[in-house]
């Protein structure tokens, strides 16, 4: 509980009805969760606006308000904070409400298109094992040391995750690193948090459902780097040309990593193989369990940033090379039949392309590639088509199946895909709906030594059908079917 005075005074208030000396029992943006006691805040969504459920909140015993608009008849005994954005208003009282803690930690985001998850959380081993209490903020789990937390967004809403760096500060962590998406800077999940540093990896075509132009996506993201503190650091992938832009107003101070040119942080990969990279990263040689020219820039930027957190190069370099691949990234799983099959998210086309060039690249020419591919239902259908014609561009077959559909026809996304599929290309496509029926027909086209990639789900549980969850996990089903010898060709 906390005094409300006390909870508004970090915050940019217009105007205010009724009294702030009142204790909160709690902050809710959900009239349906209400309490009594509770600050109420009116936030404009998606698909509603809170402003709408006002009146309910306060029947349910909500003591205060924070709205863009007060309403016409308010209640006597309810007080009424009136900001400009409530979403933000939102961010910053909820730090309050806890004590701010991401001051009380050393936080780094991590945002970009693709190897946000790698990055943090090869961060958090990283710094585990250094010795350090250390938190992470993730697609896959969100984890306080080594205690895991499921996570359900990439970056969760303000109270969640003011209350989760809350537990990390009091469980002794100091640091946090998280992923940053730009629906979460767009909406201000963030505000209110004190960065450390920041990281930009990449930025491709995603999420173009949502922000609707590709310079609104890049701004979503570079508004991080904006608002970072001129005591924190920006670190940027040179090798990306929208790296220099992202951090060209922030304060913060500014650092580049680079696999191309030169950059205050430089990698060389000497040797890519399917057992691992042998790289040379800051004048120091050592073998890598992780796979691919983008995890050799995702290591990159895991070291950068360990050095601009003053942490001993020797120690750093000696910990990453034993780290294992992040679950659903490249995970590699072998037949008894030397059949190769890699499980990867990738499910924007850039990063379908990083991880069908990396196995070409590796790959012998003797070996077929064969592609499983889908793409998810309710999101960027503009993705489909390009992604099924990289896929065909650089595999020998290519099966297009069902990834998410969530509350989309399969057969609607499919027809969608089919159209990046050009005349000459359309005889190594199969597609077939349902997924479980996918991977096994990989696996019976597949003989000895050809690569099988399953794209686009990677770490997933489950397939989501309907609005509903059912349990589907790639790499799951790939070990099973490789653990009947009849089904993958000799």
């Amino acid at each position: 509980m906390m005094q409300l005075r006390d909870i508004i005074a970090d915050a940019a208030v217009l105007r205010v009805t009724g009294s702030t000396d009142i204790t909160v029992t709690g902050l809710q943006f959900d009239s349906r969760k209400v309490m009594p006691g509770n600050l109420f805040f009116a936030v404009g969504g998606t698909s509603s606006d809170g402003h709408d459920f006002i009146e309910m909140a306060v029947k349910k015993g909500a003591s205060a308000i924070v709205c863009e608009r007060i309403p016409d008849s308010p209640e006597n005994d309810v007080c009424y904070i009136q900001v400009e954005k409530s979403s933000m208003a939102l961010g910053i009282m909820a730090s309050a409400f806890h004590g701010n803690p991401s001051g009380k930690l050393k936080l780094v985001g991590v945002t970009g298109t693709n190897g946000k998850t790698t990055i943090v959380t090869l961060l958090h081993m990283l710094f585990f094992d250094l010795g350090y209490g250390t938190g992470l903020i993730s697609t896959i789990v969100n984890k306080i040391n080594l205690t895991e937390i499921p996570a359900s967004h990439t970056t969760p809403d303000p109270l969640q995750l003011n209350e989760l760096l809350a537990n990390m500060a009091n469980e002794g962590c100091e640091y946090c690193f998280m992923e940053v998406s730009s629906h979460a800077v767009d909406q201000q999940r963030i505000a209110g948090l004190t960065f450390r540093g920041g990281i930009f990896t990449n930025l491709t075509h995603d999420h173009l459902d949502y922000h609707k132009t590709f310079d609104a996506y890049l701004q979503a993201k570079k508004a991080f780097f904006d608002n970072l503190p001129a005591e924190a650091f920006a670190l940027a992938n040179k090798d990306d040309r929208n790296g220099k832009v992202m951090i060209q107003s922030t304060r913060a101070l500014k650092f580049m990593f680079s696999l191309q040119s030169m950059a205050d942080f430089r990698c060389k990969i000497l040797e890519n193989e399917f057992q691992g990279l042998h790289l040379n990263i800051d004048g120091r040689e050592a073998w890598f369990k992780l796979i691919g020219s983008f995890n050799a820039s995702n290591l990159l930027a895991v070291y950068a940033t360990a050095m601009l957190l003053g942490q001993d190069k020797t120690k750093v370099v000696t910990i990453l090379s034993s780290m294992e691949p992040v679950d659903g990234r490249f995970n590699y799983i072998r037949s008894s039949n030397q059949v190769t099959a890699i499980v990867d998210y990738a499910h924007t086309p850039d990063a379908l392309k990083n991880v069908l060039e990396t196995i070409n690249t590796i790959r012998g020419h003797n070996e077929q590639l064969i592609t499983v591919v889908g793409a998810g239902g309710n999101r960027d259908a503009a993705k489909r088509p390009v992604m099924a014609g990289i896929a065909c561009n650089l595999s020998n077959r290519v099966i297009l199946t069902s990834d998410n559909p969530r509350n989309e026809e399969p057969g609607t996304i499919l027809a969608d895909m089919l159209k990046g599929v050009e005349m000459h290309q359309s005889k190594k496509v199969l597609v077939i709906e349902n997924r479980l029926e996918a991977i096994k027909t990989a696996c019976a086209l597949a003989k000895s030594g050809d690569i099988i990639l399953v794209a686009g789900k990677g770490h997933e549980t489950y397939q989501e059908i309907k609005g509903v969850r059912h349990h589907f996990d790639d790499r799951e089903v790939v070990r099973e079917i490789f653990a009947n010898d009849n089904i993958v060709n000799p």
